[in-house]
């Protein structure tokens, strides 16, 4: 049994879950009968479940030395879970996470595709991008916009335009989350040797980086109103996501100290959270 619980704990099935239900929400606004492909929507949830379980697992991997030191308790540093018992684990999720791509539209190959292209970029980021700093940025919010793109890939066989936007507005938020994230991480990322924008230009020059990207999430959505994509109630919930976006911006540049900066990313979560309402109400109509 605590085997068992050193594998759980390896996957982070809440992480797990998110990336499921982000293929969901994908689903969701790509189609006004999601009820008529549930199981396309099944396959796909556990798709994105067992993909990411098997990115949690081999980020473990690569980081044990260092978890032995700063996280012993973790399951392949303890010893609970050994290293090639782990590999095999990332094996076995691999191949039932692009089965399970397979069948999330298996009248159209492009499911696995994408599929692959996540799991690569993934691995891309956990073995080398991690300390390239931007370009690690960019691979982390790609691994974020691209549930959504699947999502509607599983239930109508292409890329819907208003997922589009919306994966969009979510690589741009959280690109500029994640150079926020290097501004409070500054003095830990430079001792590790991760060159974050932070840490190659400083922090001021970080917060005008990141406000470029907040501004930018903002500067896309009015394009679904203007072409007519969603209904009237799109746009009180993107009010509040633009109107949170830019006073994060303004506050952002104002003060990009360690703990600003950390107010400032966790509040673009919730910011995020209000866009991606604005979009499933939208399609209300």
């Amino acid at each position: 049994m605590n085997k068992l619980g050193g594998f759980i704990r390896l996957t982070r099935p809440v992480n797990c879950a998110m990336m499921g239900f982000a293929v969901f929400v994908g689903a969701l606004l790509a189609t006004t009968q999601p009820q008529m492909h549930w199981l396309n929507i099944v396959f796909g949830f556990f798709t994105g479940f067992l993909l990411c379980a098997a990115a949690m697992t081999i980020n473990d991997y690569y980081d044990r030395a260092i978890d032995a030191v700063n996280e012993p308790t973790r399951p392949i540093p303890s010893g609970l879970v050994s290293v090639k018992q782990a590999l095999t684990f990332v094996f076995g999720l691999t191949v039932a996470g692009l089965v399970l791509a397979y069948y999330s539209n298996s009248s159209n190959i492009l499911c696995l595709i994408v599929a692959a292209i996540a799991w690569i970029i993934t691995v891309s980021y956990v073995t080398v991008g991690k300390r390239s700093g931007l370009p690690g940025n960019f691979l982390v919010s790609t691994c974020v916009a691209i549930p959504f793109i699947y999502g509607s890939i599983a239930v109508t066989g292409g890329l819907q335009i208003n997922v589009l936007l919306f994966a969009l507005m979510a690589f741009l938020s959280n690109t500029g989350r994640e150079i926020t994230k290097g501004i409070v991480d500054v003095k830990g990322d430079s001792a590790e040797g991760i060159k974050t924008l932070a840490v190659r230009y400083g922090e001021k020059k970080a917060a005008i980086s990141a406000a470029l990207f907040y501004i930018s999430a903002v500067g896309l959505t009015p394009i679904p109103l203007i072409f007519g994509l969603v209904s009237f109630w799109f746009i009180p919930f993107v009010l509040v996501t633009d109107i949170g976006l830019v006073a994060c911006s303004v506050f952002l540049l104002k003060d990009y100290s360690r703990e600003n900066s950390r107010k400032i990313k966790n509040l673009v979560l919730l910011w995020f959270i209000f866009g991606l309402l604005a979009y499933i109400f939208g399609s209300i109509k």
